[in-house]
């Protein structure tokens, strides 16, 4: 059982009947286990935890809840839990849909739902993918561009400024120890132009 709020006693309450309806209804015993003021975002919670670790030590046969968002609003998070009852050989009950894993119907319902998570996340990544390859290809940079100190950006702009060429001003960098922005092992003309350029935009 779940609620956002720890005044919430109502949705308590509630939970607690439905379930122990169900469970009368099918001679269930049952450990009743709550997450007061806590959020359906994920399944980071004490409460979830307990009950998970009950059913991975075979202390318990399944997991219920009175209704899907009470276990987790996530249904990443729900395909995750229904893979691991899988494998652990536990059921998983959402009396509001009829979900129940311990049933050939209520199995094929949840693994329809975890299919479909998994088209999700993958028709997601497939499109970053996409976007950027495409941005790639109009030229755009991606990724984070390295910090460089401004030690180094002074130093580049008064040798340039001296008449130093890209390969002197690399020279002199290397010999002075000055380190790479990115981590590099050694300047070179090009990463000197690099940060005159930048040191140009800034200004």
């Amino acid at each position: 059982m779940r609620v956002s709020t720890e005044g919430q006693v109502y949705g308590i309450e509630a939970q607690h009947a439905a379930i122990s309806a169900e469970a009368e209804r099918r001679g269930w015993q049952v450990e009743f286990i709550a997450d007061e003021g806590r959020s359906g975002k994920d399944i980071d919670r004490p409460g979830i935890k307990r009950a998970l670790a009950l059913l991975r030590a075979g202390e318990a046969d399944a997991l219920v809840v009175s209704k899907l968002d009470r276990l987790s609003r996530s249904l990443a998070d729900f395909a995750r839990l229904l893979e691991t009852a899988t494998k652990q050989g536990w059921g998983l009950v959402a009396i509001d849909l009829g979900i129940d894993t311990t049933t050939p119907t209520g199995e094929l319902v949840a693994n329809i739902m975890a299919s479909v998570s998994r088209w999700e996340r993958r028709m997601i990544g497939l499109r970053t993918k996409e976007g950027l390859e495409a941005a790639r290809a109009k030229g755009v940079r991606l990724g984070r561009p390295p910090v460089v100190a401004l030690s180094t950006v002074e130093s580049v702009v008064r040798l340039r400024s001296e008449g130093l060429s890209y390969r002197a001003v690399a020279d002199r960098l290397n010999d002075d120890g000055v380190p790479l922005p990115g981590g590099g092992a050694k300047w070179h003309a090009n990463s000197v132009r690099n940060v005159e350029q930048r040191a140009g935009d800034v200004a």
